[in-house]
């Protein structure tokens, strides 16, 4: 039987995935051994894996995500458990998060079903059934706002506030996001807070910070989706986090490792112990100027 594959370096990964048919398709799975959601992915692509015989034209292969960034950050990974699957070296589709049923119909979607008797501990393949409905009511009289249509008696709605015209032109996000990246001397974007990182990259980057005592702003930007869709264009970089010095945009993790690497100065000034610097670890989704 097929059995996932872990690679611990960036030539055996290249060399594993070039050596694969271009008929097979590539499971690659990115995880991070702190990642809770992870621990169950594992189990869950070991078992999907046990139902494909081991010549089977699949193959599974799990990744470090923090160990190996440059094929992380190839691949466009942000967040961890993450799965692509590839074929003759062109990406078919990923699937984010541990949704066991979501990975089976995606692989299932373009290996064919396994055979293997390990494929009854899978989740069957889900089957959505619409119950006959009134309007905003189900047959036992609940309310199911999934159903619900407003006539036009109902007040206005929150949406009605929050999109259409309402919604920000891209020139208006473009100065609040000049605006954001000069929040702070040293400007962080990453997902979640310093406190509760909400991926592996986010949390070293502010480990890094903290070990050389740089003072620094952040955003967390799970909490716009607006600045996060934005930030990429603006940035002309695709990942995050993102950190910018005096406006200007750093790098992700590694170009802010590789700075402090080389050059021992890089951000003194704004360290704990330097000139200048804003506020250490202070939010700029809490400046009221900065969030109107």
């Amino acid at each position: 039987m097929a059995t996932v594959q872990e690679v611990t370096s960036e030539s055996a990964f290249q060399s594993e995935i070039s050596s694969l048919p271009q008929s097979t398709v590539a499971v690659i799975y990115f995880h991070a051994p702190w990642a809770a959601p992870c621990k169950q992915m594992s189990v869950i692509l070991s078992t999907l894996a046990s139902t494909y015989p081991a010549d089977a034209p699949i193959k599974f292969v799990a990744l470090d995500a923090e160990e190996l960034p440059e094929i992380a950050e190839q691949y466009d990974v942000s967040a961890v458990p993450f799965i692509v699957l590839q074929r003759g070296g062109q990406a078919l589709e990923t699937v984010s998060g541990s949704d066991a049923a979501k990975v089976r119909a995606a692989v299932e979607k373009y290996a064919g079903a396994g055979s293997g008797a390990a494929k009854t501990s899978l989740p069957p393949a889900q089957t959505v059934s619409k119950p006959p409905q009134t309007n905003g009511a189900d047959t036992n009289g609940a309310k199911n706002l999934a159903g619900y249509a407003p006539n036009a008696s109902d007040p206005n709605t929150a949406p009605e506030y929050s999109s259409g015209d309402a919604e920000t032109s891209k020139e208006e996000l473009n100065a609040r996001l000049g605006e954001l990246v000069k929040a702070a001397p040293v400007m962080l974007f990453m997902k979640g807070t310093p406190s509760a990182p909400q991926c592996g990259f986010s949390r070293q980057t502010v480990a890094l910070l903290r070990e050389k005592g740089i003072r620094y702003g952040f955003f967390n930007i799970l909490a716009d989706d607006e600045v996060r869709q934005g930030l990429k264009e603006y940035s002309e970089w695709p990942t995050f986090p993102q950190l910018y010095a005096e406006g200007e945009l750093v790098g992700g993790l590694d170009i802010v490792r590789e700075e402090f690497e080389n050059d021992p100065e890089f951000l003194k000034e704004h360290s704990v112990t330097g000139q200048k610097g804003g506020p250490g670890a202070a939010s700029a989704q809490t400046q009221a100027p900065i969030a109107s």
